[in-house]
Parts: C-alpha cells; sequence; structure tokens
C-alpha cells in the first residue's frame, strides 16, 4: 500500500505558523469529533481496534493528515497507527514542513 500524500500541506492545522482559519468551511464540532484518531499517553488509540480511525487532510479526504501522522508516530505515540504504517511502502517519505504542535489541543488555534 501507498500513502496517497507524503508531504505536509502548507494550510496544516498541525503547523505552529498556521490557525484554523485558513480552512474553508471549518467546523468546530467535526474539528472535536477527530478526538478519537489521537492516542492516549500510553499509546493506546481512542477507538475501536477493528478499526484505525484516521485524521484525513483538511484539503482531501482521501489523503491522511501528514502533520496527524507525524504526531501519532511520533510523540503522539499511537501504537494501532505504527503498526498499520507498516504496511505503507512510502511511510518513510512523510515530511513535514515546519515547526510542530506538539498536541491536537494545539491545533484549535
Amino acid at each position: 500500500m501507498k500513502l496517497n500524500q507524503t508531504k505536509q500541506c502548507k494550510t496544516c492545522p498541525w503547523k505552529l505558523s498556521e490557525t484554523v482559519a485558513d480552512i474553508p468551511n471549518y467546523s468546530v464540532e467535526t474539528h472535536e469529533a477527530l478526538q478519537d484518531t489521537i492516542a492516549d499517553k500510553t499509546g493506546n488509540a481512542n477507538q475501536i481496534q477493528e478499526k484505525l480511525n484516521v485524521m484525513t487532510c483538511h484539503k482531501s479526504i482521501n489523503s491522511k493528515c501528514v502533520g496527524w501522522l507525524h504526531n501519532q508516530l511520533g510523540i503522539g505515540n499511537n501504537i494501532p497507527l505504527r503498526v498499520n504504517m507498516m504496511f505503507y511502502s512510502n511511510a518513510k517519505d512523510i515530511e513535514i514542513d515546519g515547526e510542530q504542535v506538539s498536541s491536537f489541543e494545539e491545533t484549535f488555534k
């Protein structure tokens, strides 16, 4: 399998320099519902384990959010996502753009 997108988009809310004001048709309620894509401090995803919930890019529903991937594969410690990403041949090509926020809560700016 391959990721559809490996480069973080310019208006990604995971970038420290961006705000949700740059997201067309932004909805706080939709944003809050993405909490179930975030692993807790133990590395367990806050979701039913049979289905891995992912945060899609706000520009394309066919792509996973690269900022989210970077966070959850790194300091977010999302164990189910890490296991899932072993099957993506281009996971090593994930490329972020600039400083990133450190938590989901910080993406609400």
